[in-house]
């Protein structure tokens, strides 16, 4: 997408929809590099992935979906969590195994959810989502409630047969679905440039007859316009869409990860393509924005992660009590 189209779907915004696309992207990001930090404390259990640096992608998805559409993710969830709705301080209290969190401290970052939200869930399974999507697709194009099914998922999901066969599937029942795969450039350590024999993930697509579209990552407006034409068309019948959205993650693959196998990329990426400095430049320097405004949602959502960090240290963890609730058959 260039430049000339992004500004122009960005004038198609008001300023409400705009402070509310830059809230949700630095939500995501205070919340990822507080947990970059939190983690290194050891008082998190489990794997962390974090999502920092790809905000575009899930906030200019999600600002096209309401309380009828569902999404899928994938180990690196969290992003998807707050761009669809899931409570900040809930989720914080689920990623430090704390009962009063979104899954009650059992699901934890990995497998954190909220289906009140239409959010199916973080995912460990490589490529686990698509098929879970084509079911809730299905179930509203059967009910015609006019929902769609959002699938994310990486390039390493990309080359994985449930994958494929959902982009087959979707497309022989006409679905409500959209598949976005955000290319971060690494499946863990692995470049996709290497892993993946098509050059663009969304080349793929013509083979299951459906479009498929390439966005910047980094500009959320070029992945607004791309999802907001996926979705009206989902909406009305047209079937899916295959979306390759391509950016740099800010850290590893998982906290921990060293990433010996790449460094300059990701400073150039921070340096020269942030997502929210481009947001923040492009709404202030056409006055669609007070930068003022920006600067009030930062303190905000600064605040906002500290009370959620503080709350979910001194929430209780679950008992032993809860070990046979939330389950689907009781023994």
């Amino acid at each position: 997408m260039t430049d000339t189209l992004s500004t122009a779907v960005s004038h198609e915004l008001d300023e409400n929809a705009l402070l509310e696309a830059y809230r949700t992207m630095r939500t995501i990001r205070a919340f990822e590099e507080r947990l970059h930090d939190e983690f290194a404390t050891g008082e998190i259990p489990g794997f962390v992935h974090l999502y920092a640096g790809e905000e575009a992608s899930a906030t200019g998805v999600c600002a096209h979906l309401d309380g009828r559409d569902s999404i899928a993710s994938t180990h690196r969830g969290h992003g998807h969590c707050i761009a669809k709705g899931v409570d900040v301080k809930a989720m914080m209290a689920e990623i430090y195994g704390k009962k009063t969190g979104s899954c009650h401290g059992k699901g934890g970052s990995m497998h954190i959810a909220d289906l009140s939200k239409g959010m199916l869930g973080a995912n460990g399974i490589v490529g686990g989502g698509p098929p879970l999507i084509c079911g809730t697709a299905l179930a509203a194009k059967q009910r015609g409630t006019g929902g769609v099914g959002v699938a994310f998922f990486g390039d390493g999901a990309s080359n994985q047969g449930t994958t494929l066969e959902s982009l087959n599937l979707a497309s022989v029942w006409n679905l409500p679905a959209i598949f976005v795969a955000e290319n971060n450039g690494y499946a863990e350590a692995t470049s996709s440039s290497w892993s993946v024999a098509a050059d663009n993930i969304a080349d793929r697509a013509a083979g299951f007859g459906m479009p498929g579209v390439i966005v910047d990552g980094f500009d959320f407006f070029a992945v607004h316009e791309a999802a907001g034409e996926a979705v009206q068309r989902a909406r009305e019948g047209g079937g899916p869409t295959l979306i390759e959205v391509k950016f740099t993650r800010y850290f590893g693959h998982f906290e921990g990860d060293q990433q010996t196998y790449r460094a300059k990329e990701v400073a150039e990426a921070r340096a020269k393509l942030d997502c929210l400095k481009r947001f923040r430049a492009r709404v202030t320097e056409t006055g669609q924005v007070d930068a003022a405004r920006l600067d009030a949602i930062d303190t905000q959502v600064a605040d906002l992660i500290d009370a959620a960090v503080e709350e979910a240290k001194a929430a209780p963890k679950p008992t032993a009590a809860d070990l046979e609730t939330d389950v689907y058959v009781s023994y």
